[in-house]
C-alpha cells in the first residue's frame, strides 16, 4: 500500500436474518407440535390429580432443588407470587410439597416434595424421559434439529404434520 492512500473498507456480509429464513418457520412449528406432545405425556397424568402445567413446573423444580426458596423458584418459573401462591397452596393441601422455614431468616419458605409429590414429579418425569429416548434412539435423530422435533411428535401424527406444513410449502 502506497503512504498516503488509504485502506478499503471491507464490508462483510450481514449474517442471514434467521426471521426470514424458511427453514425457521419449519423449526417454531415442529417445536409447537414437539412441545405439545413433550407436555401432552404428563398432562394426562396430572388431570387425574386435578393438576396442571403450573403445578408440573412447581413439583419438577422443587423435587430436584429440595429447600428451594420461593423467591428462587418465581425466578426459575417467572410467574407472578399470586399465581405461585395458588398453584403452592394445592401442592401442599394435598400433601405432594411440604414447606419449613428456613434455618438462618424464619421468614423464608424452604420448599420439598413430599414422599407422594417425588413419586409424582418421579411418573411426571418418566413420561418425558422416555419420548425424549424415543426421539434421541431414531437413526434420522442424528441428522438435523428438524429431524429430532418431528422425531419428539407421536408417531401417528408425524404424516399430518408434514401435509399440513406441506401446505404453506415447508414439508418436514
Amino acid at each position: 500500500m502506497k503512504p498516503g492512500s488509504v485502506e478499503p473498507v471491507r464490508v462483510r456480509p450481514a449474517p442471514p436474518d434467521p426471521a426470514g429464513d424458511p427453514r425457521s418457520d419449519d423449526l417454531i412449528e415442529l417445536l409447537f407440535f414437539a412441545y405439545r406432545d413433550f407436555v401432552g405425556d404428563p398432562d394426562r397424568i396430572l388431570a387425574a390429580y386435578g393438576f396442571g402445567r403450573a403445578h408440573h413446573r412447581v413439583l419438577h423444580f422443587v423435587d430436584r432443588y429440595p429447600g428451594l426458596t420461593i423467591a428462587e423458584l418465581l425466578d426459575i418459573l417467572r410467574i407472578t407470587k399470586q399465581s405461585l401462591n395458588r398453584v403452592l397452596k394445592d401442592l401442599i393441601d394435598q400433601g405432594y410439597v411440604a414447606q419449613r422455614p428456613g434455618v438462618s431468616d424464619r421468614r423464608q419458605r424452604l420448599l420439598t416434595c413430599t414422599a407422594s409429590g417425588a413419586a409424582l414429579a418421579a411418573d411426571l418425569t418418566r413420561v418425558q424421559a422416555r419420548r425424549l429416548a424415543r426421539a434421541l434412539a431414531t437413526p434420522s435423530v442424528a441428522g438435523t434439529p428438524k429431524d429430532f422435533l418431528m422425531a419428539m411428535i407421536e408417531p401417528e401424527d408425524r404424516a399430518a404434520v408434514r401435509r399440513l406444513m406441506a401446505r404453506r410449502g415447508g414439508g418436514a
